[in-house]
């Protein structure tokens, strides 16, 4: 049974989670560039939006530590700067590519179809990752700590793979960014 806190955000989780790869689709399809706009590229971005992802993986696997060593506040805080960062990177990501042309990969044979296979896994999990980090962390705010762990088995190697797949991405068509 549901608790007045799950119950008062479970319309929040669904909203977020169909309006956020909604706007990130329609942003990422913008340029501003090209519609005029006198915007510089941030062309500085992704290292800094790959080094955030790197972190983010780094948080998550601190704050599994943090849970099985008894540490739950400790465990609170680095799921909350995990989340943070997540989100900082969505914005740094959305900003670069609204101010940038897109990167075309250019490796060829087998790296293409590795990169492809790893750039799409990674899209796909960072769309259903938001409802499973923003439940499980409702679950959290509820004290609904057993459904809380169920839940958090399965959005912890999800969200692990999709922060540590964005580096990988970034370190695969880093040399085909143009300077």
């Amino acid at each position: 049974m549901e608790n007045s806190i799950e119950t008062k955000y479970n319309k929040l989780i669904i909203v977020l989670s169909v309006a956020i790869p909604v706007v990130v689709a329609l942003l990422f399809g913008i340029n501003l560039r090209k519609l005029g706009f006198d915007v510089q590229p941030l062309s500085f971005l992704p290292p800094i939006y790959a080094t955030i992802n790197g972190l983010t993986a780094v948080l998550l696997i601190a704050a599994v530590v943090a849970i099985k060593n008894g540490n739950r506040k400790l465990h609170e805080n680095l799921i909350k700067v995990a989340i943070a960062c997540s989100v900082a990177f969505l914005g740094m990501y959305v900003a670069y590519h609204m101010t940038s042309d897109s990167t075309k990969f250019g490796g060829e044979g087998a790296i293409k179809y590795i990169y492809y296979f790893i750039l799409i896994t990674h899209v796909v999990l960072s769309i259903i990752i938001i409802p499973l980090v923003l439940t499980t962390y409702v679950k959290a705010l509820s004290e609904r700590f057993d459904k809380h762990r169920k839940i958090a088995k399965v959005t912890f190697p999800i969200w692990l793979y999709v922060a540590v797949t964005g580096v990988v991405v970034y370190l695969m068509i880093s040399p085909y960014y143009a300077h």
